[in-house]
C-alpha cells in the first residue's frame, strides 16, 4: 500500500500550518484595505462590538489588553470618526455603553467581505471535484478545535461564520 503525503503527524501539522498561513494572509490583506481609515486597535474594537454587541470601556480595555485610559482614547477617536456611538449604559449609569454606528458596521462588513472574496478566490483554485471534501475537512478541523475562532478584528474571518 502506498503511503499518503499526509500520513505522518508532522506532515498533517505542516499542512494545517500552511493553510493557516494562507488564511492569515487573507486577514492581513483586508486590514491593509482599511488602514487609512482605522488603526489595528481601532479595528479590533469595531469587530469586538460588531460581534458581541454594545460594550463598556472596561470590556474594551480587557479585550485590547491595555489600560482603560488607552481604551478611552482609542474609542474616543472612533466616536469622533462617527464609527462608534457612546451613551449612558441603561443598566448602570456610571458606565458608558459603546455601540457600532452604521458607518462602523459598513467598515467592518467591508473588511469581512474582502475576506470572503479572497477566500472564494482560493477555493476557486481548488479542483472542483475536491472543493466539497476540502470544505468538509476545514469544518472538521474547526469542530475539532472546539469551533472557537477569534473575535480579534485582525484575524476574524467572518461575522456569521
Amino acid at each position: 500500500m502506498e503511503k499518503s503525503a499526509f500520513s505522518g503527524r508532522r506532515e498533517q501539522v505542516d499542512a494545517a500550518l500552511r493553510a493557516a498561513d494562507v488564511l492569515l494572509h487573507v486577514a492581513a490583506q483586508s486590514v491593509v484595505e482599511v488602514e487609512d481609515l482605522v488603526t489595528t486597535p481601532q479595528l479590533r474594537v469595531l469587530v469586538l462590538i460588531a460581534l458581541q454587541g454594545p460594550q463598556n470601556l472596561g470590556a474594551v480595555a480587557r479585550e485590547l489588553g491595555v489600560h482603560p485610559s488607552n481604551a478611552t482614547r482609542t474609542c474616543e477617536r472612533l466616536v469622533v470618526a462617527g464609527l462608534l456611538s457612546r451613551r449612558e449604559d441603561p443598566a448602570d449609569r456610571r458606565f458608558l455603553q459603546l455601540d457600532v454606528t452604521q458607518s462602523g458596521r459598513d467598515l467592518v462588513e467591508s473588511v469581512m467581505e474582502h475576506r470572503r472574496k479572497a477566500i472564494a478566490k482560493v477555493i476557486e483554485n481548488i479542483p472542483a471535484a475536491s472543493r466539497e471534501s476540502v470544505a468538509s475537512a476545514m469544518a472538521t478541523f474547526a469542530n475539532a478545535g472546539g469551533g472557537l475562532g477569534t473575535e480579534d478584528g485582525r484575524f476574524t474571518l467572518g461575522l456569521n461564520s
